[in-house]
């Protein structure tokens, strides 16, 4: 009876997993979709629980400890939910990651130390699971801590080019076929140690050689790698609500990373094989753009002032500034005097994907005039003023007009093309792929220099 109800519950969690994910795909059902997914992991916990429960010979003790370890586990999460920036958000989300697939590898470690009593194919099935999921979760881990420790400005964003890189990756592959060989043969902890290794080194060689450019696909990456970790802990434990709920983040992270590569114009291999992101040196550095424009914030609140149509385009710069809420209230001001405000927002734009659409929404700006690459690019040449707030590798012409430019044919928001582009900026710095940015040197540019929330808290006084 026990079995049926904790399988009946784990199907309506599965549900409203689904649904969550629905939800969470359109800014108007996010909230929704937020609630679906918290109703369904307090189900598939307090399904968790009663079996562990019923199953357990101590069902007091058993109960005590999982109630301590959830109690402690709530308690830092409660914490860093309340003090964590929104700047802050991408690298917690990569340590986030790396818990998971520490998880995994644990879970196989003591998976394969009580797998005594199965024989045959079922004993090599099993293995197989242990083998893949400590693999998947140690590589998940190191990639995960490396993403963390890029994102937080711990260590270069550069990425780290060893002498044959490639080869050593393709090395730690085969390296781990035949130890996985030996341990289906032997059945032994030697070859499960040697993998678990051989995964933490490729996981953070695998991370630390793709450059600072393209952390946001890495991100995305590693949120699929912790799903098929997750799967395959279920696998182990005999859990299908962790198989399907691990098939859903792992899927749902391979299709964002895909539409992301998309939006690059670049493959997910080539992301995987490091590519642009190298911190000096690249095509534009030590080319002559000639000298940029500066304006002051009465400039700037005279050409809003003449304008019938605004584009705001934010980038990670307006994230670190905390300048949502000021740029919120002068979208708000603008359209009261009838200007045309619209956002747009590129897909990478930021560190983390929708990193820019939870500011904006944060801020309450309306969710219809927040628009994606797409859907803005065709009507900037008929744009009177361009904010670019923090922005800087999205705008790029580079990527349009350079053939040997390290982001030749990424997709870019052409806000050059508009009639007059004003860039808040705190230096003439190259953003986080190092490549300089003509952009800033064209004869409709201005620089507006600062930090962007001063400034536009100065914009707004002089309007």
């Amino acid at each position: 009876m026990t079995d049926n109800l904790v399988q009946a519950a784990y199907i309506v969690a599965a549900v409203l997993f689904v649904l969550s994910l629905a939800g969470l795909s359109k800014h108007e059902s996010a909230r929704q979709g937020n609630a679906f997914g918290i109703v369904g992991m307090v189900i598939a916990l307090g399904a968790t629980i009663w079996f562990a429960a019923d199953r357990a010979s101590d069902p007091g003790l058993t109960l005590t400890l999982i109630l301590c370890a959830m109690a402690v586990g709530a308690a830092i999460g409660l914490w860093r939910a309340r003090v964590v920036e929104m700047t802050a958000m991408p690298e917690l989300v990569a340590m986030l990651h790396s818990f998971v697939g520490l998880a995994a590898v644990l879970v196989g470690y003591n998976s394969f130390n009580t797998s005594g009593g199965l024989t045959g194919s079922e004993a090599n099935i099993h293995l197989v699971e242990v083998f893949l999921g400590v693999f998947i979760g140690a590589v998940t881990f190191t990639g995960s801590v490396v993403a963390f420790l890029k994102l937080s400005a711990r260590i270069p964003s550069r990425p780290l080019m060893l002498p044959h890189r490639h080869l050593l990756n393709l090395g730690a592959l085969v390296v781990s076929a035949l130890l996985l060989v030996w341990f289906t043969a032997a059945e032994s902890w030697i070859p499960l140690v040697l993998m678990t290794i051989v995964a933490l080194a490729f996981g953070w060689h695998l991370v630390a050689s793709i450059g600072g450019g393209d952390m946001p696909v890495v991100v995305s990456m590693l949120n699929s790698y912790s799903g098929w970790a997750a799967a395959a802990a279920g696998f182990m434990l005999g859990n299908d609500l962790l198989i399907v709920t691990g098939a859903l983040v792992g899927s749902s992270g391979a299709i964002l990373s895909y539409i992301m590569c998309k939006a690059m114009n670049r493959s997910f291999v080539s992301v995987i094989a490091g590519g642009f992101g190298s911190d000096g040196g690249v095509s534009g550095e030590e080319r002559d753009y000639g000298a940029h424009r500066e304006a002051n914030a009465s400039d700037v609140a005279a050409l809003l002032a003449q304008a019938r149509s605004v584009v705001i385009t934010p980038g990670y710069g307006m994230a670190v500034a905390q300048a949502q809420y000021p740029v919120a209230e002068l979208t708000s001001r603008l359209r009261a005097k009838g200007v045309d405000v619209r956002f747009g927002i590129h897909p990478v734009a930021g560190r983390l994907p929708g990193h820019m659409n939870v500011l904006l929404a944060e801020a309450k700006v309306p969710y219809d005039i927040v628009l994606g690459m797409d859907e803005i690019n065709g009507d900037l040449a008929r744009t009177d003023v361009v904010l670019v707030i923090g922005a800087n590798d999205t705008v790029n012409p580079s990527a349009a007009e350079e053939p040997s430019s390290p982001i030749a044919g990424m997709p870019v928001l052409r806000v050059w093309e508009a009639k007059d582009v004003v860039v808040f900026k705190r230096s003439m710095a190259t953003g986080y792929a190092g490549v300089q940015n003509p952009l800033f040197f064209k004869d409709n540019s201005q620089m507006l220099f600062g930090d962007a929330k001063e400034r536009v808290e100065d914009i707004l006084r002089s309007i």
